[in-house]
């Protein structure tokens, strides 16, 4: 026997490992881009449906206000309350410092004008203004 031959081996790593860890490394770095693709897809997935579903409760909100607003009889409501309208013929009547009938929506904020008077001041404000 040959001195050489006798000898034990130091290191632990053959050839069939080398190949097996090479072979191990390659599936992991090919598998790893697929499968973070695959997780951002998931997560945007996930985002459009809670997207589409609030989408769909809005859809419902509107459809529910559509079909309040085609009866004539909410549209006068609305007219007597928001804008302080009534019919020819009546005798309407604004008490100030009362409570309002119904206390969730204010009819009008005590102290500010309607809109269209301070238009109408900006346009006369428009109109004294010295021309150069």
């Amino acid at each position: 026997m040959s001195p050489a031959a006798a000898a034990p081996r130091t290191t632990r790593l053959t050839g069939r490992a080398a190949v097996l860890a090479v072979v191990i490394c390659a599936i992991v770095l090919s598998l790893a881009y697929p499968v973070r693709e695959y997780v951002a897809q998931r997560r945007l997935i996930d985002q459009l449906v809670a997207q589409q579903q609030t989408t769909l409760v809005q859809v419902k909100n509107l459809e529910a206000e559509q079909a309040k607003l085609a009866n004539r009889s909410y549209i006068e409501q609305l007219a007597r309350q928001e804008l302080d309208m009534c019919f020819p013929g009546t005798s309407c009547y604004i008490v100030e410092g009362g409570q309002p009938a119904n206390s969730t929506t204010p009819s009008s904020r005590p102290g500010l004008p309607p809109w269209y008077d301070k238009l109408w001041r900006s346009v006369q404000q428009a109109d004294a203004s010295p021309a150069k």
